[in-house]
Order: C-alpha cells, then sequence, then structure tokens
C-alpha cells in the first residue's frame, strides 16, 4: 500500500517532516481556507501542493497523493435548484485537481455533520486516550441540549429516563464540553456550530428521507463521475461515521448494499469507495474482507482503524490498529491480494493508498493540543503495526 497521513495544512501542529519521518510517501490534504462549494483554482492546489513537495530535493519526497475532501454542498445533498450550480464548480475542481497531477479525490455526503462522537478524550487502561461514542450521551444532547422537536421517536424509553436523569446530574461545564463535541464542525477546523443555527439545519432536512437523500446522492456522482472518468480521477466516498440514522437525519452510505447501490448508479470506475474499516466496522452485519473482494476494483482509497464494540453495540470507541472488532489480518490480506490482482492485470494503481486513520493520544502527545483522533505518535504507531502486517503478509503468499 502506499503509505500516508491526513494533514490539516500550514496550522495543523503535526509537521510535513514529521510525516516524513513516519515513513510516508504520500500527504492526504484539502483546501481547508476555501469556503464548501466555492471553485479550487489551480493556483490555490499548486499553492499547497509545492508546499507539500517544497523540501522533496533534501528530504525524503512526499507527494500530495489525496484530497480529503473536496466537501460536498448541502444544497447539493438537499437536491435544492442551486446544486447545478455547485455540481459544476465540483467538475471545475476535479479537472483542475487533474491538470496539477492529482487524481484521488475523496468526499463523503453525511448530511450537516461529518463524523459524531461524543468523547475526544476517552481515557484507556494504558492511559492513552481515545475517541468514543456513547449513544445514552447522544440521547443527552439531542433530548436535553438540542430539544430537537420530534426526537423521542428516536430513543427507546429506557434512554429517554436515563437520558433525561443524568441530564440533570451534569454540571454546566460538561454540559457545554459534551455540545460542543457534537457540534464540531469540519475536520480541520476547531469552529464547532451554535445550537440554534445547528437546529435550523436540520430544519432543512425535514423532507428529506432515506429515498430523497439517496437520489440527491446518485444525482451528483452521475453528474461527476463521468468528468472524473475523462480527467483521470478516482473519486471514492467515505462511509458514514456512525453508520446508522443520527438526530433524525439518514446515512446512506452504511452497508455494503448501500455502496453496491451507489455503484450501480455510475457505472464507471473513477465512482468509487474510501473503504474506511473503521466507519464500516461499527456495523457487526458488515464483512469487510467479503466487502473488499466484492468492490475490489472501484476501492481507490483506504482507511485502516478498528473499533471496538461495547456492551451496548451503540456505543463503541478507537482500539487500537490491530485490536478492536475489525479482523485487521483478514481486511489486509485481501488488500494485498486486490494489489496482486492489479499488477498481474496491468490495471488500475497497484499500490493502493493507505492511511491509519485516527490514533490513541499518547506519550509526549498527551501534553500537547492536536486535533482529534489525529496526533502524531498514536497514528505512527498504526502506521508501525499495519506496515509489519501488510510485510508479513506479502512474504507469507
Amino acid at each position: 500500500m502506499l503509505q500516508t497521513m491526513r494533514w490539516f495544512g500550514p496550522n495543523d501542529p503535526v509537521s510535513l517532516m514529521d510525516i516524513r519521518q513516519a515513513g510516508c510517501a504520500g500527504v492526504v490534504t484539502a483546501l481547508h481556507q476555501i469556503p464548501v462549494g466555492d471553485l479550487w483554482s489551480i493556483d490555490a492546489i499548486n499553492e499547497r501542493k509545492q508546499l507539500v513537495e517544497a523540501d522533496n530535493d533534501r528530504y525524503s519526497p512526499l507527494q500530495w497523493a489525496i484530497v480529503e475532501s473536496l466537501p460536498v454542498h448541502e444544497d447539493i445533498k438537499k437536491g435544492r435548484p442551486t446544486r447545478d450550480e455547485y455540481i459544476e464548480n465540483y467538475k471545475e475542481s476535479i479537472r483542475n485537481l487533474a491538470t496539477c497531477g492529482i487524481k484521488t479525490v475523496c468526499y463523503n455526503f453525511m448530511p450537516v455533520l461529518d463524523w459524531s462522537r461524543t468523547n475526544l478524550n476517552y481515557e484507556m487502561p494504558d492511559g492513552s486516550r481515545a475517541l468514543r461514542f456513547v449513544w445514552e450521551d447522544f440521547a443527552i444532547f439531542d433530548l436535553c441540549i438540542l430539544k430537537r422537536p420530534g426526537a423521542e421517536v428516536d430513543y427507546e424509553p429506557e434512554i429517554i429516563e436515563s437520558a433525561h436523569q443524568k441530564f440533570s446530574e451534569m454540571t454546566p461545564e460538561r454540559i457545554a464540553e459534551l455540545s460542543n463535541i457534537v457540534l464540531l464542525g469540519l475536520p480541520g477546523s476547531e469552529e464547532a456550530f451554535t445550537l440554534d443555527t445547528f437546529q435550523g439545519l436540520l430544519k432543512e432536512y425535514a423532507t428529506i428521507g432515506d429515498a430523497e437523500l439517496r437520489q440527491n446522492l446518485y444525482y451528483f456522482i452521475q453528474q461527476v463521475a463521468p468528468v472524473a472518468q475523462d480527467a483521470g480521477v478516482n473519486l471514492c466516498i467515505h462511509p458514514d461515521d456512525p453508520p446508522r440514522p443520527l438526530l433524525g437525519l439518514p446515512r446512506v452510505v452504511s452497508t455494503e448494499a448501500d455502496l453496491a447501490q451507489l455503484m450501480d448508479a455510475s457505472n464507471v470506475t473513477a465512482n468509487g469507495i474510501t473503504f474506511c474499516t473503521g466507519s464500516l466496522g461499527i456495523r457487526p452485519d458488515n464483512d469487510l474482507p467479503a466487502m473488499i473482494r466484492r468492490f475490489g476494483e472501484r476501492i481507490h482509497f483506504i482507511h485502516l482503524r478498528t473499533t471496538k464494540r461495547e456492551e451496548d453495540p451503540r456505543n463503541f470507541h478507537e482500539a487500537d490498529h490491530l485490536a478492536g472488532d475489525v479482523d485487521m489480518y483478514a481486511v489486509v490480506k485481501e488488500i494485498v491480494l486486490e494489489q496482486k490482482r492489479r499488477a498481474q492485470q496491468g490495471i488500475g494503481e497497484t499500490s493502493i493508498p493507505m492511511r491509519p486513520d485516527h490514533g490513541h493520544q499518547m506519550l509526549d502527545d498527551l501534553h500537547k493540543k492536536t486535533y482529534p483522533g489525529y496526533s502524531a505518535i498514536g497514528r505512527l504507531r498504526g502506521l508501525a503495526e499495519l506496515r509489519g502486517l501488510e510485510m508479513g503478509i506479502e512474504r507469507s503468499l
């Protein structure tokens, strides 16, 4: 696999030199400073690319391997008349990225929120800290803090009762902390939504259910994927995280069936998948090795991480990369076999880009401020483990 790490740009406390020293050849980044829906110009793309590759003549070379993400505007997700304007910008951005030599674009179609958690500093038995999602805590936010109209229908009576009881015992500081965590904006940003703004965004989805969101996704990909195919760019959708409806919002990229429908909606190779083992692995009904065998030629990017379901299976936390509920050996073996198949047939990228996704905050990073899930040392540990696993599998075949 092509080993990469995510980098949030010049303000990221993890530097490009850190990524070089981790042994990566690729950088996963985006133009976070450009408002969602606006055009990515060739000049702006080249400025970031030159920053990534600035010291290639002195040190181990890096390349801007993956765009993560080129965000999809909410008007596209909601199917508004203005969506075609934003889709045209998206197409032109893809063409511009291709002109600059960047050929893989990750995106997602989660309404309003990106990935959702309720704890960014869950203490593990070894003292490191992980990301965690607790269904009851999410219910507290929804029912007692946000007070979303009609939210009660999404929770069973015992969860509603315990949520109200727990909320009554929470300090103002804990309430504010939970609210800020759930309302965290796009990755790479430290700005959260306000409650009023967030409530307004949810209301705009009042008439958009599962079927409507799917059709809006398929419309988008049917317009964009042929352009990407012609430009030699691979699009790869990131699964929902968590892979289930939240806050009354539908989630339509959570299961094998969801991915199959999306692949059929535009049957070109450029319409592909970011295979995130952490997101898909939260659901026990997703057979990850089988999904790699089924969708292998459409997998253009891989996020390797694992989550651990708790007593209530809706609760989970980020586990060590070789622990948790994902059979990482079986997953990486299927990836290695897919790469060998591509090499034998002379098709596609034979080294699929991979990044160790998320990581525990640990060692010296416990005393630093980093983006949640993206501290250096935790990801370095994960990358080292995954690198060794891949080598062992390759040598055994």
